[in-house]
């Protein structure tokens, strides 16, 4: 490890606050991961009559266990739960529900307050809150981080190769980000969405279109500025491609900028995907999803701790990832070498 990569990591150690929600941040998202594990209407393991099951991973007809229909079992039911306790035992999840299980044994109508059985309550469907919000947090990271690698790389790719030759390529460029940033892209994804049964997927290719120019001015600046640069003329008479001296010997260089940027780019789509949830043009019906809890709490106003639970969420995720961002910037800062304020 070189001395300018150590004292980066000296610094970013040194701010607490960001230190500490890298961590919170990452133990978060790891145990999001995990969200079947945790939140799950299903056993962990079940053992009956000498065998061992795992309904977690694979469906079993209640007929393994002694019932009478062919259909999966229901574990949540007092029938099933008493024919496997009666041969064996069953491990059980914290939550005993998933993000789309409907608790029909509510004692009031749905939304039902937060109770021993719904620690957060229920929302106005009946499903658990708690566990929408564990596959919620999942989902809006991963979707939060998929977005901004890909958009990035496009980004950089795009930046690089206008920095780089500049000239007619960087002016063609340039107007051509002018005239695509000017569009109003929200109302674009609604329009979209209106006339496609949006998905993961679908979603994450349409936000990419307008997502990836948020790097391009920073990346084609040090391409600017480091093509003329005596390392690069060295390389350029050594005969060595383009190509090799864009990402070999400038790039490294550009990418400090793009490092600092990435946690607010993280932040800006998991608010993006939030923004289009609550507006109703997001993922499909019955997705976990933030922005369609905060609707619902904007719905429900009877019952706070819909938006209450949501806002919480929401404010700590983009919370930390601002900090850890902070964090970053200020690590490759050179002018900054004390812990931060």
């Amino acid at each position: 490890m070189n001395p300018v990569t150590r004292r980066r990591i000296q610094t970013f150690r040194a701010n607490t606050r960001a230190w500490w929600s890298l961590w919170i941040f990452l133990s978060v998202f790891v145990v999001s991961l995990g969200a079947e594990c945790i939140a799950n209407d299903r056993p962990l393991l079940v053992m009956y009559a000498g065998r061992l099951y795992v309904p977690v991973l694979k469906t079993y007809p209640e007929t393994v266990f002694g019932g009478d229909f062919a259909t999966e079992a229901d574990y949540r039911d007092p029938y099933i739960t008493d024919l496997i306790s009666s041969k064996g035992w069953m491990i059980c999840p914290l939550v005993r529900y998933s993000y789309q299980t409907i608790n029909y044994g509510l004692p009031v109508p749905a939304p039902a307050p937060p109770s021993q059985e719904n620690w957060l309550g229920t929302d106005d469907q009946g499903r658990d809150v708690l566990a929408r919000i564990i596959y919620g947090v999942r989902l809006s990271i991963l979707f939060g981080l998929i977005l901004t690698i890909t958009s990035s790389a496009l980004g950089v790719c795009v930046g690089a190769v206008q920095g780089y030759y500049g000239g007619l390529t960087d002016l063609i460029g340039q107007r051509f980000l002018e005239i695509w940033s000017g569009m109003p892209a929200l109302f674009i994804l609604i329009i979209l969405a209106s006339l496609v049964s949006p998905g993961f997927w679908w979603l994450l290719g349409v936000t990419l279109l307008f997502s990836w120019m948020a790097l391009v001015d920073v990346v084609r600046a040090e391409f600017l500025r480091g093509r003329n640069l005596e390392y690069v003329r060295a390389a350029k008479a050594l005969g060595l491609s383009d190509r090799v001296i864009m990402f070999r010997h400038i790039l490294p260089n550009a990418m400090i900028a793009t490092i600092t940027f990435m946690p607010f780019i993280i932040s800006g789509s998991i608010t993006t995907l939030t923004s289009l949830d609550f507006l109703g043009f997001g993922l499909p019906p019955g997705s976990p999803s933030l922005g369609e809890l905060l609707a619902q709490g904007k719905n429900n106003l009877q019952a706070p701790w819909l938006g209450i639970s949501a806002f919480a969420v929401l404010g700590l995720l983009l919370s930390l990832l601002v900090f850890i961002g902070e964090g970053v910037r200020d690590a490759f800062d050179p002018r900054h070498q004390g812990p931060s304020a």
